[in-house]
């Protein structure tokens, strides 16, 4: 009996709390005696929604045992069965501590591969990246003084008037494509 008058004393004693539901407060008791002190006043609302949403799929489930057992009513032999279901399905339990060490000894029996790579950051083959030529550039092809002459003939054919600023003496330069990959590298 000192337990619970023990915790109906702690409940009487806490200040604002006197506008708190009676399960707010168990809540709120609950989480001092696990040595939360601070937290929002939110964390109070959501145990108490799942507190309720437990409790209301417990209840279910012990309707639908008493219902299939032919009971008029739930009794308490119907909720433990659908709290142990509840328990064994809800919450799996991690392998023995045995079981996963024999597993990490088995594990480790394996060698791990020995690294064929040098210093520095390993990179994979060439042929398993994505650095093939993959751009091109423009680099322009110097044509020859007779192609530059016989151009600026043709020119002057075509258009007679044209005037004589525009011409220069620069020759022309046609584009020529060069693909390279990124990890060529350069001849001596």
């Amino acid at each position: 009996m000192q337990g619970k008058e023990l915790a109906k004393e702690m409940l009487e004693k806490e200040d604002g709390d006197a506008e708190l539901p009676r399960d707010a407060k168990i809540v709120k008791t609950l989480l001092k005696s696990m040595g939360v002190r601070d937290y929002e006043p939110r964390v109070i609302h959501q145990f108490l929604e799942l507190w309720y949403r437990y409790v209301v799929d417990v209840l279910t489930d012990a309707q639908l045992y008493s219902e299939h057992a032919g009971k008029p009513a739930i009794d308490s032999d119907d909720v433990k069965l659908a709290i142990q279901t509840k328990v064994n399905f809800s919450f799996s339990q991690p392998p023995p501590r045995e079981v996963l060490l024999e597993l990490a000894r088995n594990r480790n029996k394996i060698p791990l591969p020995k690294s064929i790579a040098g210093p520095g950051i390993p990179l994979p083959p060439e042929q398993d990246t994505l650095i093939s030529p993959n751009y091109q550039l423009a680099i322009p092809k110097r044509q020859s003084a007779q192609a530059v002459e016989e151009t600026e003939e043709d020119e002057e054919r075509a258009n007679p008037n044209a005037p004589q600023e525009q011409k220069t003496d620069l020759p022309q330069q046609t584009p020529q494509r060069v693909s390279f990959p990124l990890a060529a590298k350069r001849p001596k």
